[in-house]
């Protein structure tokens, strides 16, 4: 059976308040806090961007599964937040890598899902013998216009999985994925910020596509909610996740043990698969995993894991999730914040 065979996450120290936020523009820090349930979230420096991100979880990815960056015979990069608009980041990050010549590479974008879609390509690759490991990585910097609701929300990290055949750290049980065109969210060719309908948003596209991937993959496995002991949804704010899963039968505990839903801004490509790193951390052997990710636009994949024996005894030989999430950290003015992602343009 096909699965992960190493994984690992990136989340730079940099980091600005909701409430440094709210008071830039002159809102009610509790009332974004209440509304969110999130209190700060990360933000990239001048040398950190989707590239990076990619590389140092991806040789964390390399350094859990022990494996030579020679039989790496992909690499798959999904980001909303590509540097080049013409130029792929996956070369990139299999040269820093030391994977490759010999080595299929693309970039992935499907908004806040294309780590997953790199995930569902990669592990396709593996099942289908085409390869022996493939590399898939969600990661992005954050995108958001000055005053607009997506700047409390939409951070920086992101997550990498080595799927391949032996000795996986985590079995694919099974996937599933569920699309329509539903426009809920955009950015055209020299935008500089994305644009979101806010009607389409909630109920159109997060819940209904989560909700269908969902229900669809616990029909095809034939498991319940109670089956899992872990639960990661796309967390485009902290109530989102909360909501949907309460409303398909699972419990607060499952999604939210105190570390899938963390105190930072969590809307980026490797939303859902940095939650599963986190999770990945802490898991028994047995455990099953559901992760059902979100894309605007719009899709989820869902995916059913399990635990190994061998996860135990790898998750130490890279930093955990939470040790970014604790570690040290450098909070920044929302002039800081400006300045790091260009939000004053200077025109000559």
């Amino acid at each position: 059976m096909a699965g992960i065979a190493g994984y690992g996450a990136f989340i730079p120290r940099r980091r600005i308040t909701t409430e440094e936020i709210a008071r830039q523009w002159g809102k009610d820090p509790g009332t974004i806090q209440r509304g969110l349930m999130l209190k700060e979230k990360s933000v990239p420096g001048f040398d950190e961007d989707t590239i990076t991100i990619s590389v140092a979880a991806g040789r964390a990815a390399l350094a859990r599964a022990g494996v030579s960056p020679s039989r790496v015979g992909a690499v798959y990069i999904g980001s909303e937040s590509h540097p080049y608009a013409v130029k792929p980041s996956g070369t990139v990050v299999a040269e820093a890598l030391g994977i490759g010549p010999e080595v299929h590479v693309a970039d992935f974008e499907f908004a806040c899902k294309a780590g997953t879609e790199a995930m569902f390509v990669a592990l396709a690759l593996v099942e289908s013998g085409r390869v022996d490991y493939a590399l898939a990585v969600g990661a992005d910097t954050s995108q958001g216009a000055p005053d607009d609701a997506l700047e409390y929300s939409a951070s920086a990290g992101g997550a990498a999985f080595l799927f391949g055949r032996d000795d996986p750290l985590v079995e694919v049980v099974d996937t599933i994925s569920f699309t329509t065109d539903t426009p809920d969210f955009w950015r055209r060719e020299g935008e500089f910020y994305p644009r979101h309908g806010g009607r389409f948003t909630g109920e159109p596209a997060y819940f209904k596509h989560v909700t269908e991937a969902t229900t669809r993959i616990l029909d095809k496995t034939g498991l319940k909610p109670e089956d899992f002991r872990f639960v990661v949804f796309h967390m485009p704010n902290g109530k989102f996740p909360l909501s949907v899963g309460k409303s398909l039968g699972f419990t607060r505990e499952q999604i939210d043990p105190g570390w899938v839903v963390p105190t930072m801004g969590n809307t980026y490509s490797g939303s859902s698969p940095t939650g599963l790193a986190a999770v990945l951390d802490v898991a028994d052997p047995d455990d099953l995993i559901l992760i059902t990710s979100f894309g605007s636009g719009a899709g989820s994949d869902s995916f059913v894991l399990r635990a190994t024996g061998l996860l135990p005894q790898r998750r130490g030989l890279a930093p955990s999730v939470r040790s970014m999430l604790d570690g040290p950290r450098r909070y920044v003015t929302y002039g800081e914040y400006a300045k790091y992602r260009e939000k004053i343009i200077v025109n000559d």
